[in-house]
């Protein structure tokens, strides 16, 4: 029994120093074989591999993917007009160099960022102050970021690491710019908004004014044409009546007095006080009717 338990004890003695001499590397990861304090290897190669067992070695995986750093509180940068801008970036980097990484920022990624990123934040302040407002935000942004990126590659060399990309997120102004932009703005806008009413007010006038001037001129064309086409008829009607009259004067003195009696007698409640043997009522009483005595006629 008691040599059952002395090899069992020493299959699991074997079975662990084993597996403290075997570790497996990931693809995506650096191993990084320490022996005795002091690097001794780096595998890149992914696989099963070997080493001796603590403490005589140890081994530290790296991530070799690509890595983000995004800027931190953003501060003011002063563009070459002295217009205060914030700007939002982030850097692509991945090791290239693992035991320079090590040597400089030891195996944590959070210390080579948080040494990363003044630096990075150094070179926009140089590269933006070069530039105006309108080259940053637009004409000259790519090559901000490109010089940049030419600026961090010899700092990265030291650091173990390699500079990927580099990217502007953001340009905004600064919080007290941005209230006096945005007042200067309105303000514009009202200036253009306020001229394209005026204009608009004075093209209403204008056309309202032409459309009344062309309303009198065909008013003015058809009320001469009208008197024209009226002149012309009470000329021929003239004419039909003086021919007509003269063929037959009776006819023409009863058509006269029809017409006075019409012009006289408008309304019902109209009343005429006359001598009934009067003329003006000749045509009513007939040729041969005798006068009759005066009475009000209606």
């Amino acid at each position: 029994m008691n040599r059952l338990v002395v090899i069992a004890i020493s299959a699991l003695i074997v079975f662990l120093l084993a597996s403290s001499m075997m570790f497996i590397v990931d693809q995506r990861r650096f191993a990084v074989v320490y022996s005795l304090g002091e690097i001794k290897e780096v595998i890149t190669e992914p696989g099963l591999k070997f080493k001796l067992p603590p403490p005589l070695q140890n081994v530290v995986m790296l991530d070799r993917r690509i890595q983000t750093l995004d800027s931190p509180e953003s501060r003011p940068i002063f563009t070459a007009e002295k217009k205060s801008l914030v700007i939002d970036w982030l850097v692509k980097w991945r090791i290239a160099e693992p035991r320079q990484f090590i040597r400089n920022n030891g195996p944590v990624t959070s210390n080579i960022e948080n040494r990363l990123s003044p630096i990075v934040q150094a070179a926009f302040n140089e590269e933006v102050t070069k530039r105006t407002v309108l080259g940053v935000l637009a004409t000259e942004r790519d090559k901000v970021m490109n010089d940049v990126r030419r600026r961090l590659e010899d700092e990265a060399k030291q650091f173990g690491i390699e500079v990927v990309d580099v990217r502007i997120k953001r340009v905004d102004f600064a919080a007290n710019v941005t209230e006096a932009v945005y007042s200067r703005m309105k303000s514009e806008r009202q200036r253009v908004a306020n001229l394209d009413r005026a204009t608009g007010s004075a093209e209403g006038d204008k056309i309202r004014a032409d459309a009344d001037r062309q309303r009198d001129v065909i008013v003015a064309e058809a009320y001469r044409d009208a008197q024209k086409v009226q002149g012309e008829g009470d000329a021929k009607a003239s004419a039909v009546y003086a021919e007509s009259f003269g063929r037959d004067p009776a006819f023409a003195q009863f058509y006269r007095s029809l017409q006075a009696y019409r012009s006289t007698f408008r309304s019902k409640s109209d009343v005429m006080v006359i001598d009934s043997s009067n003329d003006f009522f000749k045509a009513m009483r007939g040729a041969g009717a005798a006068p009759a005595a005066a009475a009000p006629r209606k």
